[in-house]
């Protein structure tokens, strides 16, 4: 895989080193990145970033896990998301390849979309 995966999920972990091992180990993963708060795993195409959390995590109400897609455009993405039930997070993010920011799907469940540079 060259780049940054355009599909795949965030786990937060307070150990990030403990937790790439066991996906390493049990599902064979290959590390692609990684950084003293994230480690990025690739098994066929599938990446995995293991990742410091943001905040600190509570222990109940705060899911660990973290889908990210690949949107044509964040703009776009941001206005329809509401139409379909969901909502937008505050914030967007950006580095040389890709911006991001977050939206929540219906049940609360949480997705990073990314817009890729052209």
């Amino acid at each position: 895989m060259k780049g940054p995966a355009r599909y795949g999920a965030v786990v937060y972990a307070r150990d990030v080193r403990r937790l790439a091992d066991f996906y390493r180990q049990f599902f064979g993963m290959t590390v692609l990145r990684e950084t003293p708060d994230l480690i990025s795993l690739d098994k066929d195409g599938f990446n995995i970033v293991i990742h410091v959390p943001p905040v600190e995590m509570p222990e109940a109400g705060f899911s660990p896990v973290k889908l990210f897609l690949t949107v044509e455009s964040l703009a776009q993405a941001r206005e329809a998301v509401t139409r379909y039930g969901g909502s937008v997070m505050d914030g967007e993010w950006c580095n040389p390849v890709f911006r991001l920011c977050n939206i929540v799907d219906p049940e609360g469940n949480p997705i990073q979309i990314r817009e890729f540079s052209r």
